[in-house]
């Protein structure tokens, strides 16, 4: 297994999932990142399972996977993997550094924790980006609100009828 020294938020953030509301990251990666295998990563969870309450840590359903799958490029490698991943949250990435008691594991945890706070700040600043374009709407829909009055005016109006221009036979 390839050992990881140093990892980056920024490639961090590439490997968190949004799966059933909620941010989350496979065993795989992690295991990559911790400097184990993926097998010793799940052996660790299972012995400790009361440290990982559903909130911590699930196991994908078939179908959830299939979906990442379906979805995310970069996985179709796992299309054929023989067991279902498990996914795991903040606070579970938090819990494992703690089983697998390891100092690349510490260093890693810490990497990781900065990677979902970055994305937090990130997604914060989208929040307001959004409200702002709200107010903008607002601002600019109230312009306009006289034009699409027109507008709806001229469609609504009654059709008159319209004297008849030109030649009529039977005036002659």
């Amino acid at each position: 297994m390839r050992k990881s020294t140093t990892t980056y938020p920024a490639k961090i953030i590439q490997r968190i999932f949004f799966i059933r509301m909620q941010k989350v990251m496979f065993d795989f990666d992690l295991a990559e990142m911790f400097g184990v295998e993926t097998r010793v990563l799940k052996q660790a969870v299972r012995r400790n399972l009361d440290h990982f309450p559903k909130d911590f840590m699930f196991q994908l359903t078939k179908k959830e996977f299939h979906e990442v799958i379906t979805n995310c490029d970069n996985l179709l490698q796992l299309k054929y993997a023989p067991a279902l991943p498990m996914v795991f949250t903040e606070q579970g990435v938090s819990m494992l550094s703690g089983v697998l008691k390891s100092k690349q594991a510490v260093k890693v945890n810490i990497s990781i924790m900065r990677a979902f706070v970055q994305m937090r700040q990130l997604l914060e600043g989208n929040k307001e980006l959004t409200r702002k374009i709200n107010e903008l709407e607002k601002k600019y829909d109230g312009q306009f609100k006289i034009i699409f009055d027109a507008i709806k005016t001229l469609i609504q109006q009654k059709q008159q009828p319209r004297e008849r221009i030109g030649f009529l036979k039977d005036k002659l």
